[in-house]
């Protein structure tokens, strides 16, 4: 069995959103990057495909919107769809700030692949497929220095390098490796992922079904769907049991206008479970090592919104750190200062996940059909909410911009929105929950069905 030794200024473990856009952003800057990615290319079914605003944003800073956009995908400009009785809109991208008035939908690998293309003309990236990380360099048992890794054919690898980042998701080997403490928030979902057709009649924007005490999400993928069947957390397995043609019909009682395509799915292996997770780092970096994305903060896949958190991780860690790396001066202060950056957004948006997934937790509660609240019917007729909800699901909390790029005047809007955004889902939020109290209270004391706000 052969060794190698390679030296990099920067070697980023993961070759996610994260991991691809903080190395283009590095090499772009200068430094002398290796990226490492265990699996032999970017495919990877029932992954997040989402491309927020404020990340289109980021490529038109970068100059690359234009080619980016030219990849086949979709652009959603509003999200809906029926809560039991109620028929709503929700977000609405079309007044964000940015060029891009809309979420991109395209396949991950698609942004991936075109990513890592672009980065590989900077000399100084170097991106190695089927390169798992095992574990950390250290010295003096503190001081990581580097990452031992394998290779194809079982090759040993080591790369030293100043900085390491942990780009490898949510089971992040580099995490665990540098033993960093983590922070678990009780989630009561979990989420089963599969595809059905779509027809041209159907509904072109992104569909949400809530009723019968499931919760059905339907993303436009052209010529299909992808599905995302929100289940209460360890079900899946009573869920088989109960049979296919019993899931089967569970899906038409939430969209009758399936009927006939619903039998597509044949066998349990057509469904994939995605375990969710709302966990972070109490503390993201170590002499040498940092963590970001879902390495740092594993988020709901609620909102698509943990790839638009790790794209903005990354474009504050380039941020901050690239003329540092540069001149081989990064300092664990300075690795300190992006997580004071990124972990208000963090901390913001699971405190949001967390109660949006409790409300989940009353719906399967109530088989039968339900009837919306009317603090939620008041709460979407508030003047602005559709445009605050697009702006905080679109830009998301503190949106991150490339450091060469002149954009004083979409940091001023962008505090003017966050004010706004934040006042009127505060008092959504009020009006929401008191109608849910007073609609429990009013209750018979033998009732076990409980409304979702």
């Amino acid at each position: 069995m052969s060794n190698e030794s390679l030296r990099a200024t920067c070697c980023i473990v993961g070759g996610g959103p994260a991991g691809i856009m903080l190395g283009y952003l590095l090499a772009r800057g200068g430094v002398q990057v290796t990226v490492l990615e265990k699996h032999i290319d970017f495919f990877r079914d029932f992954r997040g495909d989402t491309v927020h605003p404020s990340t289109l944003e980021v490529l038109n800073e970068l100059g690359l919107l234009d080619d980016f956009l030219k990849i086949p995908h979709q652009e959603v400009t509003s999200v809906g769809g029926t809560f039991g009785d109620l028929t709503f809109r929700g977000p609405d991208f079309r007044h964000v700030p940015g060029r891009c008035k809309f979420t991109a939908l395209m396949p991950q690998w698609d942004f991936l692949n075109f990513l890592s293309e672009r980065a590989c003309a900077f000399p100084n990236f170097d991106l190695r497929m089927q390169h798992e990380a095992l574990d950390l360099i250290r010295e003096n048992d503190r001081i990581i220095t580097g990452v031992l890794a394998r290779g194809p054919n079982g090759t040993d690898v080591s790369i030293h390098a100043d900085l390491v980042v942990g780009c490898d998701g949510r089971n992040s080997t580099m995490r665990k490796a540098g033993q960093m403490e983590l922070v678990e928030f009780g989630v009561p979902i979990d989420v089963l992922w599969f595809r059905i057709s779509r027809r041209p009649s159907d509904p072109e924007q992104v569909l949400g079904v809530v009723n019968f005490g499931k919760a059905l999400i339907l993303i436009n993928r052209d010529t299909y769907f992808q599905a995302g069947l929100i289940i209460r957390k360890g079900s899946f397995e009573d869920i088989k049991q109960a049979g296919i043609e019993a899931f089967r019909n569970g899906l038409l009682a939430l969209c009758p206008w399936l009927d006939g395509r619903v039998n597509e799915l044949r066998d349990w292996d057509q469904i994939k479970l995605l375990t969710v997770q709302i966990n972070r780092l109490r503390q993201w970096h170590r002499p040498g090592l940092l963590c970001i994305g879902d390495s740092a903060h594993a988020m709901s896949p609620a909102g698509g919104v943990g790839i638009n958190l790790a794209i903005q991780d990354a474009v504050a860690a380039a941020n901050r750190l690239t003329d540092a790396l540069r001149e081989h001066s990064v300092t664990e202060a300075m690795l300190a200062a992006v997580q004071e950056r990124r972990e208000f957004p963090t901390r913001a948006t699971q405190a949001v996940q967390v109660r949006i997934h409790n409300a989940f937790d009353r719906v399967f509660d109530d088989a039968g059909p339900l009837k919306a609240p009317w603090g939620l019917k008041v709460a979407l007729q508030i003047p602005g909410i559709h445009r605050a909800l697009g702006y905080v699901v679109g830009v998301g909390v503190r949106p991150e911009h490339v450091r060469t790029a002149k954009h004083p005047s979409a940091r001023r809007r962008s505090r003017a929105l966050i004010a706004i955004g934040a006042a009127i889902g505060a008092a959504a939020g009020f009006v929401a929950v008191l109608a849910w109290r007073r609609t429990r209270s009013a209750r018979p004391a033998t009732a076990v069905g409980r409304s979702m706000v």
